[in-house]
């Protein structure tokens, strides 16, 4: 008899009301592959993008997406070494390269594999795998913050933003961020030693004034908008910006010349090195995912939502999916 397990489908594109949750097939395990049970997944800016039709090219319908799995390993192939089965791994799936992750069960080449860190729950692994590979590419290998420099992150209170303060931290930098009011505490207690509310302007002379004049040497852009044409006016003179947000319309960037600034755009793709990069961080204590919401596998249009209108709730962090519980936390609206 053929198993089957629970699954999220994307059943065309549209609002958050296109998913159905199906049984389906349990997938076969190839020889370099392993077949893992899903703890908890997560809801990224990528998965609605791609449920409204953002990347319609790329996947095909019905499709089951999700880019985050923390999990227990139940079956490896047959040239698989690396793991055994009831080890805990965590990994984001191939972005665009088949099933993602929002089912009870998903297969992974083992190299994109590694294990989880031993401190941190499921829910909370599962926040970190997308976010925190695209913030280590973005910092570290791209930017390639060093330790003294002013890093500025747009947007710390959100997913991405606050692991980014952390793992600037990490890396021995001065973090500036934006949040709004009330969540310069959070951000602070992340680690960023100065947080300026977009909401008081465009944060132009703020920068100038926190770092007397000469701007931040790396400026990180979390949400889009016209960050990419202001940010070369808080750059310090030989500066980096590195941008994860899709440019919806040109802009002009005319002032990053006169700065002799480079720009970086990320899509991350995810390996085991900067999994087992995030790992010595969290078990060191220096770095913690940020869950500011839970929703079961059954309530993922309502994770959408969430994730979407976040705005209209008092969110911080990440929304992540309790795959093989009923966990529901959610924040409270604004």
């Amino acid at each position: 008899m053929t198993e089957t397990m629970r699954a999220v489908v994307l059943t065309g594109f549209g609002d958050a009301d296109v998913f159905e949750l199906r049984d389906v097939t349990v997938p076969d395990v190839g020889p370099r592959q392993a077949r893992v049970r899903v703890h908890a997944t997560a809801v990224n800016p990528l998965d609605y993008q791609i449920r409204r039709g953002d990347y319609a090219d790329q996947v095909p319908l019905p499709s089951i997406i999700g880019h985050d799995v923390s999990g227990v390993v139940e079956a490896v192939g047959s040239h698989v070494t690396e793991f055994a089965v009831g080890d805990e791994v965590w990994y984001t799936p191939q972005i665009f390269g088949g099933p993602g992750s929002y089912a009870e069960r998903h297969v992974a080449d083992v190299e994109i594999v590694a294990r989880k860190p031993g401190n941190i729950t499921h829910l909370e692994a599962a926040s970190l795998t997308l976010v925190g590979g695209t913030v280590w590419e973005a910092l570290v290998t791209r930017a390639g913050v060093t330790v003294g420099e002013t890093v500025l992150v747009h947007g710390g209170a959100g997913g991405v933003g606050s692991i980014a303060i952390q793992v600037a931290k990490a890396m021995g930098a001065r973090v500036i961020t934006t949040a709004r009011a009330e969540n310069h505490d959070f951000v602070r207690a992340l680690g960023a030693d100065a947080a300026i509310d977009p909401a008081a302007g465009d944060g132009v002379d703020a920068v100038a004034e926190i770092t007397d004049g000469r701007g931040a040497d790396v400026v990180f852009d979390t949400i889009g908008g016209d960050t990419l044409s202001r940010s070369p006016l808080m750059l310090a003179d030989g500066g980096r910006v590195v941008s994860i947000v899709d440019i919806a319309e040109p802009q002009n960037l005319i002032e990053a010349w006169g700065r002799n600034a480079a720009y970086h755009f990320v899509f991350t793709r995810q390996n085991r090195n900067k999994l087992d990069a995030l790992t010595a961080l969290v078990e060191r204590g220096l770095l913690r995912p940020v869950v500011g919401a839970t929703l079961p596998l059954a309530r993922m249009s309502d994770a959408h939502d969430l994730l979407e209108n976040r705005r209209s709730f008092a969110l911080r962090g990440k929304v992540a999916i309790d795959v093989a519980g009923e966990t529901t936390l959610l924040p409270a609206r604004v």
